[in-house]
This record gives C-alpha cells, sequence and structure tokens, in this order.
C-alpha cells in the first residue's frame, strides 16, 4: 500500500502545482470587483445630477407659483 502512495502523490502535487484554474477565478473576481466599482461611481455621479436638476426645477417651480 506505501508504494501506491508514493507513486499517486507526486502526480497529484505536480497537477495541483500545474492548475490555474484559481488564479484565473481571481482574476475574474478582480475584474468583476473593478467594473462594480465603476458602476457604483457612474450611478452615485448620474444620481448627484439628477438631484440637483430636479431641486432646481422644483424651485423654479416655487418661485413660479410665488408670483
Amino acid at each position: 500500500m506505501p508504494i501506491a502512495k508514493a507513486k499517486f502523490r507526486p502526480k497529484s502535487q505536480r497537477k495541483f502545482r500545474d492548475d490555474e484554474r484559481g488564479a484565473t477565478a481571481v482574476e475574474y473576481g478582480m475584474i468583476l470587483a473593478m467594473i462594480f466599482l465603476a458602476m457604483i461611481g457612474a450611478v452615485s455621479a448620474f444620481g448627484l445630477n439628477a438631484t440637483e436638476m430636479w431641486n432646481n426645477m422644483s424651485d423654479t417651480i416655487v418661485e413660479a407659483s410665488a408670483n
């Protein structure tokens, strides 16, 4: 039985060492995180501009109604 383990171990270690699936998954995860952060930034900037636009419109309507 120990002979079978000795033969199996080097192949499994080599296979594990040469396996790049984990590194690829990490790279894709980082790309996804950067895209998510860019989307959050864009939505935040759009939200601020939209809020400012609606506030200006509201102020203009209130001023027009007062006259």
